[in-house]
């Protein structure tokens, strides 16, 4: 439900530096309040309930107790919505890929100079509201991650799309594990896969590298020129946008800078936007959970187009913002829970053959 007063935030850094910028650069949201900030996971255990923050910002690495730890056991004793603040080294950046895992929110780089605090500005704001008005649910400890088979249901309803085919998938807050969800329970023959996720710098590598891991599907993180096959999900790179290119299935990515499109880059609406004008009705297009209405358009773009459209629906959703703009548009042809959409991109298309 929507907040009637300001959103009550509480920092937790172990730098007193950081801390005093990310308050500062929340001082002039009107919407938004700071009401404490924590050293450490032991301060912000007592502060959470003493203050009933609405969000928490959270550091990686911290004495005591590190970010990870204090996450998992805040996610399965009071869960709320968290949102992680990291480094920018390799293994802060795995790290926080798997704080996303285990049910933060957002990932946001930490700041490091000038440069990276003015990044920080334009997007801390934002990413709190989204924090804020998302459906947290309680983490429960996995020993293993799921395996990655394709799980009888889906085998048996298969038939082989095209392989001129091509899946386009968008997503932000909650896209994550929402795209886990769904690359993980597609088998290694599914036609080529291209991936538009809000996600910082560094980041988005981190995250393709760990689908990469769970999935039977080759994952990368997107090169300019890189080529779309069977078998391969691109992943677009933090702060640049993807477009698909080329023609009867010899398809390729370009990866380039630009204005941000509904103040994302890399952005939903200009990936879905170029694969309606380059594989038209050969395609097949899925909006997930995320803030916002970036992919609305693209995806409208596409059924125009003749693709197969799938929007998330709500009580699947960590925020439902996307997925209900591009339904109030009649963008999406079919409305599915996340568990069946891997089934819905697998029979949206079927060999020439047999269309009717």
């Amino acid at each position: 439900m929507p907040l009637h007063r300001p959103i009550r935030v509480l920092i937790v850094d172990d730098s007193a530096i950081v801390r005093k910028i990310l308050s500062e650069a929340l001082a002039g949201e009107p919407d938004l309040e700071v009401v404490g900030s924590a050293p450490d996971p032991y301060v912000a255990r007592d502060k959470i309930l003493a203050l009933n923050p609405d969000v928490l910002t959270l550091d990686i690495e911290m004495p005591r107790m590190d970010g990870l730890t204090f996450l998992k056991k805040l996610m399965h004793f009071h869960p709320m919505p968290a949102v992680v603040i990291s480094s920018l080294t390799q293994p802060s950046c795995r790290t926080a890929v798997e704080a996303l895992e285990l049910g933060a929110v957002e990932v946001l780089a930490k700041p490091g100079g000038p440069y990276s605090v003015g990044e920080l500005r334009h997007s801390l704001a934002s990413k709190i509201r989204a924090a804020a008005a998302s459906r947290v649910r309680r983490h429960r400890p996995e020993t293993e991650p799921p395996p990655p088979q394709t799980p009888k249901s889906l085998s048996s309803a298969y038939q082989p799309l095209t392989t001129d085919t091509v899946i386009a998938i968008g997503a932000s807050t909650g896209g994550t594990e929402a795209i886990a969800a769904v690359l993980t329970r597609l088998p290694a023959s599914v036609p080529g896969i291209v991936i538009a996720q809000h996600i910082p710098p560094q980041f988005s590598r981190a995250f393709a590298n760990r689908l990469n891991e769970i999935c039977q599907l080759e994952v990368k993180e997107a090169a300019d020129g890189d080529t779309l096959h069977p078998g391969r999900a691109l992943v677009a790179p933090g702060d640049f946008h993807m477009l698909l290119r080329g023609a009867a299935g010899r398809y390729q990515v370009a990866v380039k800078t630009g204005p941000r499109v509904c103040y994302q880059r890399p952005s939903v609406d200009v990936l879905f936007s170029s694969v309606a004008e380059v594989a038209g009705n050969g395609a097949v297009g899925v909006l997930l959970t995320g803030m916002g209405a970036d992919g609305a358009h693209g995806l409208l773009k596409m059924r125009q187009a003749g693709a197969r459209t799938i929007a998330q629906d709500e009580a699947s959703c960590v925020v439902f913002g996307m997925p209900r703009e591009a339904i109030a548009l009649g963008a999406a042809e079919q409305v599915l829970a996340l568990p069946h959409i891997p089934h819905g991109i697998l029979a949206a298309r079927r060999p020439a053959a047999l269309a009717t």
